[in-house]
């Protein structure tokens, strides 16, 4: 009998938690969200929402509420430097990877099904890194890499659209706040204030309890 064809989970979800900025008073992934646990748990709980049996890999460092997700160590020098450093390292399966950063903590089961179900329709033969243009600029972070292309993040420069620029890719129109960064203490209260939740004023994530085609 021939041997069985193992079929890889639709996607993966890499997760990049290792970014340096401190001014919203911590790091970003420990942020607690309105919804329960840190700003990356959220988003490794939004995947896992879409994709059950799709794999999670952390960037960066880790995560003290899903001891689970072994994180990857990254070289510290931006997200383009982390993704050729991933590229290099041993991967789980999976037919694409969604990339992206934990401070786009908007991101919601049914927001994440829609991009997938865009970028799948856009590019089947999972041949292409697929981004998404929301409100005319180009977000690097946030789509989906073909698992095929990982090879081909090798040296390059600093900017993520160098690398980008450097594999197939196609950019969709994307509307919708989950493309919207938390990076600044007015973007938190905006986050929040969405969310019933007043940040009691310029104190920063310490007094949130940090240890130290138009689609949807």
């Amino acid at each position: 009998m021939p041997p069985s064809l193992t079929v890889p989970p639709a996607a993966g979800m890499l997760l990049l938690t290792g970014g340096r900025g401190r001014r919203l008073g911590g790091p970003k992934h420990l942020l607690p969200h309105p919804g329960g646990a840190s700003w990356g748990a959220h988003l490794a709980a939004v995947f896992a929402a879409v994709f059950p049996d799709g794999p999670v890999q952390l960037l960066g460092t880790g995560l003290p509420d899903r001891p689970d997700l072994p994180p990857m160590a990254d070289p510290g020098q931006g997200p383009a430097a982390a993704l050729r450093h991933w590229a290099g390292q041993p991967r789980a399966q999976a037919l694409r990877w969604w990339v992206v950063a934990c401070d786009q903590v908007r991101w919601t089961a049914d927001t994440l099904a829609a991009w997938h179900q865009a970028a799948a329709a856009a590019d089947p033969d999972a041949g292409r890194w697929v981004l998404a243009r929301h409100r005319g600029r180009v977000q690097p972070l946030g789509g989906f890499l073909a698992d095929a292309l990982v090879p081909e993040l090798g040296p390059g420069g600093a900017a993520m659209m160098a690398l980008v620029d450097a594999v197939p890719h196609l950019i969709l129109d994307s509307a919708g706040e989950q493309w919207l960064d938390v990076d600044t203490p007015e973007a938190l209260q905006a986050f929040l204030g969405g969310a019933g939740i007043r940040w009691p004023g310029s104190g920063g994530a310490s007094k949130l309890g940090i240890p130290t085609s138009e689609v949807p």
